[in-house]
């Protein structure tokens, strides 16, 4: 069954998400907002240019009305962009200066926000024809910039949360034990795709002792009998990301293998519980962290609790010690505690959650109980 593609965003949604963004510019001391192509610039307008050495910029500055810098030769694409009607096209052709024409819309004395994967020879470039310019990432100015989803955004984070628990429960079903990881993995890679994903970001099938590593990429291992394998998939429906994670075991677990899993179901419940509007992120981590700690394991769970979704499987907010902002209604992230024993297995369980007015709601309901698969 194929996910139902929800309604495409408007102009005016773009619009208000420019207003806003460059509204909270304005609050954050800065002149404007720089957006080079990546997910700011998709969330804000809706264009996904080719990354290129040519210059494409976003605009924005208070008071002003956004301005889209691009290369003449892709000014048509930009053209149609559904967020394309709120704001204005500057092209510019070969042997002309772009960042020329980014200094004229500019303060020359102005601190900017730039896109954290705005490419340094751009950033160089602004630089040399602003020199009293500054910049800063927008990671560090405004965070939380995409963390707060509208109905619409949740909308597709659902959706991609259902095709994920979907491909789940058809993966559990196949065979394991005899295959290479590497095969598995295709197997995930073709069922997100049938349940309506049209990018596949990552499929990590990881058996054994590769268990023990978070990031393992799926290889020629192949998975045996009493194996415990931990499955993160993941990737774009609709624009907006999917990213879960569940431990399968290969036949029967031993009783350690049980009370590992146990332990990581139980911290990840402890973590789910701790959303609530104004907790900090930091709760949500120290609550999952506490259970793996008291169960003997903590020197074992070696990542953050958990990163914000959207546009992006990563962006803030992170569920990390240290993190005092508060949480917000609206605000959707992965809750995935884990517990790797280096050489041996592994454990993760993720779900992805979002704020609610009283407390959190789980985008992802497959069951987190032990399953045996063959």
């Amino acid at each position: 069954m194929t996910a139902r593609t929800p309604a495409p965003f408007t102009a005016d949604d773009y619009r208000a998400r420019m207003e806003r963004a460059a509204r909270e510019a304005a609050g954050a001391g800065l002149a404007g907002l720089l957006v080079a192509p990546g997910p700011d610039l998709v969330w804000l307008t809706g264009y996904e240019p080719a990354v290129t050495e040519r210059l494409t910029l976003l605009v924005l500055v208070p008071g002003r009305d956004p301005e889209l810098i691009v290369p003449a030769l892709e000014a048509p694409d930009a053209a149609r962009a559904a967020g394309a009607p709120a704001l204005a096209l500057r092209d510019w052709t070969d042997g002309k200066d772009p960042y020329a024409i980014a200094a004229a819309l500019l303060a020359p004395d102005g601190r900017f926000g730039i896109s954290d994967n705005a490419w340094a020879m751009h950033l160089l470039g602004l630089s040399h024809a602003l020199p009293g310019s500054a910049y800063a990432s927008l990671t560090e100015v405004l965070p939380m910039l995409r963390a707060v989803k509208d109905a619409a955004e949740l909308e597709r984070l659902t959706a991609a949360g259902a095709a994920a628990d979907a491909t789940f429960e058809a993966i559990r079903e196949v065979r394991f034990s005899g295959r290479r990881e590497a095969e598995v993995a295709a197997d995930l890679a073709r069922l997100l795709r049938e349940h309506g994903h049209t990018t596949v970001d990552f499929t990590i099938v990881a058996s054994g002792p590769n268990g023990a590593n978070p990031h393992h990429e799926a290889g020629d291992r192949v998975i045996d009998r009493g194996d415990m394998v931990v499955l993160d998939f993941g990737g774009l429906l609709g624009g907006y990301g999917s990213d879960t994670s569940r431990t399968v075991h290969v036949g029967e677990p031993t009783d350690e293998e049980r009370r590992v899993h146990d332990v990581v179901r139980a911290a990840q419940e402890a973590g789910f519980r701790a959303v609530r509007p104004g907790a900090a992120c930091q709760d949500v981590d120290r609550a999952a962290r506490a259970v793996v700690t008291d169960a003997g394991y903590g020197a074992y769970f070696i990542h953050r609790t958990g990163h914000g979704i959207g546009v992006t499987t990563h962006e803030p907010p992170y569920m990390i010690e240290g993190e005092e902002r508060p949480l917000v209604p609206g605000m959707c992230f992965s809750v995935e505690p884990g517990v790797y024993l280096p050489g041996r297995f592994g454990v993760r369980i993720e779900d992805i959650v979002t704020v609610t007015e009283d407390g959190g709601r789980r985008l992802n309901t497959t069951t987190r109980e032990m399953v045996m698969v063959d």
